[in-house]
């Protein structure tokens, strides 16, 4: 059975027509996933957008230290919690905490001690004085050589944040740490994309040229073409550079004498399910309560 529940989500996903959207969702047997390829394989969606909305709120947030830096990303309820200067202060606390760890694991950074109290007790002690449930996420640290810079980059007030390594030149570490921010990089190079992830990217290509009836004897030539297009979006070093968009951005970074190493970008809530309310019944809760 579809519902309007899932035809109105793969719309807000994809951008394209309710019925459309219906047709895609029966077609793959409400298969979310599918009903987007189906959708694009038929030209009438460009949207590579997972299906998962993206609506948790929080903080994400890079620090470092010395030859360290860490990206964290910690959740809330509503936006409102989220501006806390008391949540604020937790998430800086649990950054600096694991900053200055070994931990590999959220299990394990929950029971990293601070001032007397381990993360999962300061997280219960604030989910009790906020009255809002907290959830430490994720994170993951960074290291480099004495040789080698990082780069930051928050936006939003911390709903994006990002970091960046690279050989040297730390303003350029910075830009490019603005760059993956805007343009939302999956992956570093061509050499990162995963052979099943180019598949079928591919195969989706050549199922859009051959429903435009294309010819089929340059259909391949046209994937190849279009590969190309999907590396310049998805690819960070094939990306038009943000601030001189007539070059790519490994040409950019190789004008300055440094090399990208690594990048690492959070955005906060993405892949995370809504927490969806009726506004009117929300107001009306709090005039009754």
């Amino acid at each position: 059975m579809i519902s309007a529940s899932m035809v109105k989500e793969l719309r807000e996903t994809t951008g394209a027509g309710m019925l459309d959207c219906k047709k895609a969702l029966e077609a793959s047997n409400g298969n979310m996933e599918d009903a987007i390829t189906w959708l694009r394989e038929k030209g009438i969606s460009k949207a590579a957008k997972k299906a998962s909305r993206i609506a948790a709120e929080g903080l994400a947030l890079t620090k470092v230290a010395g030859n360290r830096a860490i990206i964290v990303e910690v959740n809330s309820e509503t936006d409102f919690v989220a501006k806390n200067e008391e949540f604020k202060e937790l998430v800086s606390v649990i950054a600096d905490t694991v900053l200055n760890s070994n931990v590999s694991s959220v299990e394990e950074a929950n029971k990293l001690v601070h001032d007397g109290k381990t993360i999962e007790e300061l997280i219960i002690e604030k989910t009790s004085t906020i009255g809002e449930k907290i959830s430490f996420r994720r994170f993951e640290i960074i290291t480099k050589e004495d040789s080698q810079v990082f780069g930051t980059y928050s936006h939003m007030g911390g709903k994006i944040a990002t970091l960046t390594k690279l050989s040297s030149d730390e303003e350029l570490a910075k830009d490019i740490a603005m760059q993956v921010a805007a343009m939302r990089p999956l992956y570093l190079d061509r050499d990162e994309v995963p052979a099943d992830v180019l598949e079928k990217e591919k195969e989706i290509l050549k199922e859009q040229a051959e429903n435009e009836g294309l010819d089929k004897s340059k259909i391949d030539m046209i994937v190849n073409g279009r590969i190309n297009k999907y590396y310049e979006e998805v690819c960070l070093v094939d990306q038009g550079f943000i601030k001189e968009n007539k070059m790519k951005v490994n040409k950019y970074v190789e004008s300055k004498g440094s090399k990208i190493i690594s990048f690492v970008r959070y955005e906060v809530g993405e892949g995370m399910e809504k927490r969806e309310e009726n506004f009117a019944d929300e107001v009306m809760k709090q005039i009754n309560g």
